[in-house]
């Protein structure tokens, strides 16, 4: 019997380091990219392209990028906030970018520079200089459950969002609760009513935050919604500078263990998949909270 297929997008050289307070090395950066291919990841953010100055740790994204292997099995995304992150992304040679809106405008004037309505004004812009530039785009509502300066995020405010995401040519639209306050129904909810509206035109990637310990449980929520896409970040690394007190993504190698006990084909070696988490905890020179990388093996044997 065939296994459905789940695909897990590798989010730590970004999502997971972005918020580390000591720079990590160009070099470490790419050894943990060559980790992560090892293991079998397919598809995975490699760096994103956005002010240096404010998010220090990601300045050398041309550089990481220009020392990627060469793998036309591997796609390796780029993240921009705006035309000039896409620029540089597409620059670097970048042949997928994801580019985030927001769902609260408190989180959108310090995250992206400007209210939710004024990073639109550019959409067909950026949508336009990506498939010029030959790069598939996707988009992300960041703050989708909930906003730290602006509070609760009403659902009917994440399909308007979502439903302007779509109006320019993407494949793939992800939903993520970027501080962490999601529960299980609370994904159910939001991914009915962004389905509805807009998954005939995009697939659904989902993007959890385990801040409040609820990241697993909201990642089967999602698969059970039908999303067969899920972010994952190695060691439950990650953070993010505009979001005071958010944990690190859902850790990869928890969600690989689960998922493939629940039967599901990731294409992912958990044993490589750990040594990978076991190195970036090692460069970072700290325990992670990942959980399966810190346990027995199981099966023993």
């Amino acid at each position: 019997m065939t296994k459905e297929k789940l695909e897990l997008v590798e989010v730590s050289p970004r999502d997971g380091l972005q918020n580390e307070p000591d720079i990590v090395s160009t070099d470490n950066k790419l050894a943990l990219i060559d980790h992560i291919v090892g293991a079998g990841f397919r598809r995975l953010e490699a760096g994103s392209f956005v002010n240096p100055k404010k998010v220090p740790q990601m300045a050398d994204g041309d550089a990481v990028f220009a020392g990627l292997p060469r793998r036309g099995d591997v796609t390796f995304i780029a993240l921009a906030l705006n035309l000039r992150g896409v620029e540089r992304a597409l620059a670097a040679g970048a042949k997928e970018i994801n580019y985030v809106f927001c769902a609260s405008d408190g989180f959108s004037i310090r995250n992206n520079g400007g209210t939710v309505e004024e990073t639109f004004a550019v959409w067909p812009q950026v949508a336009a200089t990506a498939k010029h530039g030959g790069a598939r785009l996707s988009a992300t509502i960041s703050t989708a459950f909930g906003c730290p300066f602006d509070g609760e995020v009403p659902a009917r405010r994440v399909v308007e969002v979502a439903e302007r995401c779509v109006s320019q040519d993407i494949f793939e639209l992800a939903i993520a609760d970027t501080i962490g306050v999601a529960a299980p129904s609370d994904v159910h909810e939001r991914l009915r009513a962004v389905k509805s509206a807009v998954s005939a035109k995009v697939q659904l990637r989902a993007h959890f935050h385990n801040t409040r310990n609820t990241a697993l449980a909201n990642a089967v929520a999602a698969v059970e919604e039908g999303v067969r896409v899920l972010d994952g970040s190695l060691a439950g690394i990650g953070g993010c500078p505009f979001a005071p007190g958010a944990a690190g993504n859902v850790p990869t190698e928890d969600l690989l263990y689960m998922f493939t006990r629940m039967g599901f084909d990731t294409g992912v070696d958990l044993d490589r998949a750990i040594e990978a988490a076991h190195f970036i905890g090692g460069v970072l020179g700290r325990t992670t909270p990942g959980m399966v990388s810190r346990a027995p093996k199981w099966p023993s044997a």
